[in-house]
């Protein structure tokens, strides 16, 4: 029987090849997806690095048999059981540079089965994310109020954005440098045109962003709704947009993946229109 080999980095030689990866499950690898399509594979341009598996003296040329993208995530799309340990195996050997691990759930569950006696105990697990999309006229009727951020305004949205992220991943985005990267980092999403918003007397009362965006799909991230303001509809309505802006408006398919136990968010989604075409987990650290 043939065996895979080790994990090996991959370059511009195996380019055809991992566009073949991503293509064939567009939604699951936009994350990915994204990064190759405006970067490559060149590790510095890309920001991290693609790891591959092939069949024991079988480079074959359009053919990658696992696929693994180690960057600021742990993102595993592709692999068996042996590849998922060859990817440990390139990843203990040196130390932990992921905030997380995210992706496929048979993928990242079975790349943390290898993992956690090294990399363990994680801050959480969430093995049950519903990976959701929609290509089509969103069924809720787009809330028109919410519209792109201007660069302007960044210092009105950040404050929503923070509030987003502790109630979401369960830690304060601004412990380490002050806040300096993760202020960057909405910065960046604001000045490209993916960060969405509705402002009532100048506060954030919804937002969301296109956190990925590859030529087929953009992931929705970062729902949020002021406190005071849950429970009337500007959830759905603000999704609804975001969707539309995708679908209508970019020719792309809308993408979101959520907690399983979120069965309000699950419920909204539901209305809108998405329906569920994969399974996600994530790995906190």
């Amino acid at each position: 029987m043939l065996r895979l080999a080790g994990a090996r980095l991959l370059d511009e030689r195996d380019g055809q090849a991992v566009r073949a990866v991503l293509t064939a499950d567009p939604v699951a690898s936009c994350m990915v997806a994204a990064r190759v399509e405006s970067a490559g594979l060149d590790p510095w341009r890309l920001g991290g690095e693609l790891w591959g598996c092939d069949l024991r003296g079988l480079r074959t040329v359009g053919r990658i048999d696992a696929l693994c993208f180690a960057g600021p995530n742990l993102v595993p799309l592709r692999g068996k059981r042996s590849a998922l340990r060859a990817f440990a195996d390139r990843a203990l050997r040196r130390r932990r540079m992921c905030s997380s691990m995210v992706g496929p759930a048979e993928q990242v569950l079975g790349l943390w089965a290898e993992l956690e006696n090294d990399w363990g105990p994680a801050r959480e697990v969430r093995d049950d994310q519903p990976l959701m999309s929609i290509s089509t006229t969103p069924l809720v009727t787009p809330d028109p109020q919410v519209r792109q951020v201007r660069p302007d305004e960044l210092d009105r949205y950040l404050p929503a954005a923070i509030r987003m992220f502790i109630e979401e991943v369960g830690i304060d985005p601004c412990v380490g440098d002050g806040g300096a990267g993760y202020r960057a980092r909405v910065a960046e999403l604001i000045s490209g045109g993916r960060a969405f918003a509705r402002f009532e007397g100048g506060e954030v009362v919804f937002k969301a962003e296109i956190g990925a965006l590859s030529s087929q799909v953009g992931q929705i991230q970062g729902v949020w709704v002021s406190p005071d303001h849950r429970g009337h509809g500007y959830g759905a309505g603000g999704t609804a947009a975001v969707a539309q802006r995708l679908v209508a408006g970019m020719g792309r398919t809308a993408s979101l993946y959520v907690n399983g136990y979120n069965a309000p968010a699950r419920a909204v989604y539901d209305r809108i229109g998405f329906t569920q075409v994969g399974q996600y987990a994530t790995v906190l650290f």
